[in-house]
């Protein structure tokens, strides 16, 4: 299975912030949304990630203080990404070999989507259940 067909029942939806955005802001976004990592963006171009991580991390280093910085300063620059040619089972590699969570999938210099870890766990579910239910009908009709 590839990264298109997480895409295609997830929805190709991207939330992001500018790099000059205020933590706090940005960390009331991944609140209100319920997620995990959040873009950040200038003109259409993935500048880094910031993730509940990198907060927490920067939180423990300088304290509150923190929350008035621009997301710049605390984001995560090096980006991995994937493609919608890409394999579950290869994303699921480089997330865990990378210790990451977030994989932005990028096609011809534009995003179009991103992907959890939680995005391929519950895919995953599913193809595991749909191989029973079809393994069970083998089963019945033997």
């Amino acid at each position: 299975m590839t990264v298109r067909a997480i895409l295609d029942t997830k929805g190709h939806h991207i939330l992001s912030v500018e790099p000059d955005a205020k933590m706090s802001a940005a960390i009331r976004l991944l609140a209100e949304r319920k997620i995990g990592a959040v873009l950040v963006m200038s003109q259409g171009r993935v500048e880094g990630i910031l993730s509940e991580r990198d907060i927490v991390r920067v939180l423990g280093e300088r304290g509150a203080r923190v929350l008035e910085e621009p997301v710049s300063a605390v984001m995560t620059r090096k980006v991995v990404s994937c493609r919608q040619s890409d394999t579950v089972a290869g994303i699921m590699e480089m997330m865990t070999l990378g210790k990451f969570r977030h994989l932005p999938v990028i096609e011809e210099g534009m995003v179009v989507g991103l992907i959890s870890i939680g995005d391929v766990v519950k895919w995953r579910v599913r193809e595991f259940e749909n191989e029973q239910e079809a393994l069970r009908d083998y089963i019945k009709t033997a």
